[in-house]
């Protein structure tokens, strides 16, 4: 039996192969297309059980074959695999497109909506079928068949560039090898950071030290390393990914021009002034026009932090460093240097408390102590020897939902830190089926037979990730289209991530989830007042940055004309010269690199980044207000905005926990900025 075809359990990662991934997917779309054909014929007048039911058994089908394909696609690349990925996306992309432009089913959910039937269903049902309504609209229902055709050809295009976005940057990132054999030339990097880079080298068999530009190698050499060639060296590789001062095959540049064009034809078909205007018809913000006004008044706040920010880093480097002309490669560096020298700590000193081993537990714990579960070890077929499998039970031990957890950088998965949704909650005939989620990041892994360690960056990503997880994981909706993250505005989706991360700047979390790899002592609280101390080091410079990857988002697919007189390139440096203090050398191609936009779901809503972190700081001051560890506050949370999944709005959600709408101050508290 074809492995994607057992919808029985967990997938079986161990026996699926590249050969099973088109006979899986080309069966499941001959049997949904069938049922289609069946729905759509049927005169009877359309009701839950005998219209929405079958199609959302069918689609779930297809989407726990074509899941675990991605996934692997996505953390055990290889060529075949990708071969086979690609292969069979148009065929995916087809019958999507297919299903947001049927007429006849929409006409049906038409038909629902106008029933007798319709206001007897459960709120999490009517926000279901007014949602369907709203996607058939988006999809080109209501299009003339020849403008189908075209939205059909615009849409695999897309999927077929996009892709390869993705990995023209993934084979430019691993291309890249750096062999240091003089070790003057590594002063200032951690002994483990060493330690990997010679493993690294043994590996391939040299000798030295090996550096790549994956990010626990990369990031260490841009922070530490004393030597300012080396740095210099490692920056413009890693700022010339995919563009034209690479392989040809590599350069992303014509593909972003693509996209971006192909995505304003889109909106025009369907009737919109621009894509930034069809991408926010299913998000929070009302648009283009709004999201530009909120980065630009927040650019406006966090401004002159950001310039103090700067003047003090490039004074110290003048003084302290030598650094007369300071550039984009010792930026942090010298942010390094001077956070030591501010705060007296760095951040190889606080890395030696944050084992692999103390970390876990400790967000584990917080989790059981906030929302009253159990998170213990558990079986699974698994896709590497590194990868772990948990389960979440509540405090009676019934199974709440199940996660993987896949923390190491390696060549063959794709660079950041996401969640992905494996199975999801719903109600069947034999009982609940209960959700598993994927956890991935991108970092260094044990070396010299210790257990791994982590930044409080690294730290601070883990939990934002796991609270993807809950949000998926903690559901109590039963209907899954809204269920978990089905459902929630793309711009509130960041919201339980953000929350989580506020946890690793408070001490009676952290004191219980570090150990000193070497001591075993717990992190001082000396430590620990000097971290949060420099808590807000440089954030004015840290929200600009976010708020011009936002604008030039946003700009870029509301108000910019692709393959026009303006490049991308040209729009990014206009962005920059309104809003940012630092200005990178012309030789960066940062939007080669820009996955978020280019290849992944933040098109025109990387703003969702800041839009959901006021959501999450004011949500997070009524723990602050009630206790931070405050069991009675955790269960609202959960019961307000974790179990309710996408079965509501998101605002709603937001004002049932918090008992009003939210405000800006807690962000721009948290972050400094007042």
């Amino acid at each position: 039996m074809n492995p994607l075809l057992d919808f029985s359990g967990l997938p079986r990662f161990a026996q699926i192969k590249p050969e099973h991934i088109a006979p899986a997917i080309a069966q499941l779309l001959a049997e949904n297309r069938a049922l289609l054909t069946k729905l759509t014929s049927d005169l009877t007048a359309p009701t839950w059980q005998n219209f929405v039911a079958p199609m959302e058994d069918a689609n779930e089908r297809l989407s726990r074959a074509w899941g675990p394909a991605g996934h692997l696609n996505a953390v055990m690349n290889s060529p075949e695999l990708r071969e086979a990925y690609n292969a069979t996306l148009p065929m995916i992309t087809q019958f999507y497109t297919e299903l947001g432009q049927n007429l006849e089913l929409f006409k049906k959910f038409k038909a629902l909506q106008q029933s007798d039937e319709y206001a007897g269903l459960s709120a999490a049902r009517q926000k279901i079928i007014r949602n369907e309504l709203r996607d058939f609209r988006l999809g080109g229902a209501e299009l003339p068949e020849q403008q189908k055709a075209r939205y059909l050809k615009i849409q695999e295009r897309l999927a077929e560039i996009c892709a390869r976005f993705s990995d023209n940057l993934l084979d430019a990132t691993n291309d890249y090898r750096l062999i240091i054999c003089n070790p003057e030339e590594l002063t200032g990097l951690p002994e483990d950071v060493l330690q990997a880079a010679q493993e690294a080298a043994e590996a391939a068999g040299e000798t030295g030290w090996l550096f790549t530009l994956k990010a626990p190698s990369y990031m260490p050499v841009m922070q530490f390393a004393t030597h300012r060639p080396l740095r210099e060296k490692m920056y413009r590789a890693y700022a010339t990914r995919a563009s034209e001062f690479g392989k040809a095959d590599w350069d992303n540049t014509a593909l972003m021009e693509e996209i971006v064009r192909l995505r304003g034809e889109e909106a025009s078909l369907l009737g919109f002034d621009s894509f930034g205007a069809l991408s926010l018809e299913s998000k929070m913000a009302d648009s283009p026009q709004q999201v530009i006004t909120f980065m630009r008044e927040l650019a406006e706040r966090a401004r002159p932090f950001a310039e103090k920010d700067l003047c003090e880093l490039r004074e110290f480097a003048r003084l302290e460093l030598g650094l007369d002309d300071l550039q984009s490669w010792d930026i942090g560096y010298a942010s390094e240097k001077l956070r030591e020298q501010r705060y007296a700590f760095s951040e190889q000193e606080v890395k030696q408390y944050f084992p692999e081993t103390a970390v876990l537990p400790g967000m584990f714990k917080l989790v059981e102590t906030l929302f009253g579960l159990q998170i213990v070890p558990a079986s699974a077929p698994l896709w590497h020897e590194d990868v772990r499998f948990y389960a979440i039970r509540d405090q009676q031990g019934q199974l709440i939902g199940e996660f993987y957890l896949d923390m190491y950088a390696r060549s063959s998965k794709r660079g950041g830190a996401w969640m992905d949704d494996v199975i999801t909650r719903r109600r069947l005939p034999a009982g609940i089926q209960t959700p598993v989620a994927y956890l991935n990041c991108n970092f260094s892994a044990p070396v010299g037979g210790k257990p791994a360690v982590f930044t409080h960056d690294e730290v601070i990503t883990l939990f934002h990730e796991f609270g993807h997880g809950l949000h998926h994981l903690l559901t109590q909706v039963e209907d899954l289209a809204v269920s978990g993250i089905n459902g929630v505005e793309w711009d509130a989706v960041e919201l339980p991530s953000q929350f989580m991360e506020n946890y690793c700047w408070e001490w009676e979390v952290l004191r219980d989830m570090t150990r000193h790899t070497e001591t075993g002592a717990a992190l001082p609280r000396i430590l620990f007042d000097k971290m949060y101390a420099a808590k807000n080091f440089q954030s004015g410079l840290q929200t600009l940055r976010q708020v011009e990857f936002s604008l030039f988002d946003m700009l870029m697919h509301s108000a910019f004309d692709a393959g026009g007189a303006k490049s991308i390139l040209q729009l990014l440096d206009e962005v920059r010269a309104e809003v940012a203090v630092l200005i990178p050398p012309a030789f960066q191609r940062f939007p080669q690199c820009f996955t978020h936009i280019f290849a992944g779901g933040y098109a025109a809503g990387y703003y969702s980044y800041k839009w959901a972190e006021v959501l999450s700081a004011d949500a997070y001051s009524l723990f602050e207000e009630s206790g931070v560890l405050n069991p009675d506050t955790g269960a609202r949370f959960r019961s307000e905005i974790l179990a309710m999944g996408g079965s509501r709005g998101a605002m709603e959600s937001f004002s049932a926990f918090r008992g009003r709408n939210p405000s800006i101050d807690a962000l721009l508290r948290h972050n400094g900025l007042l």
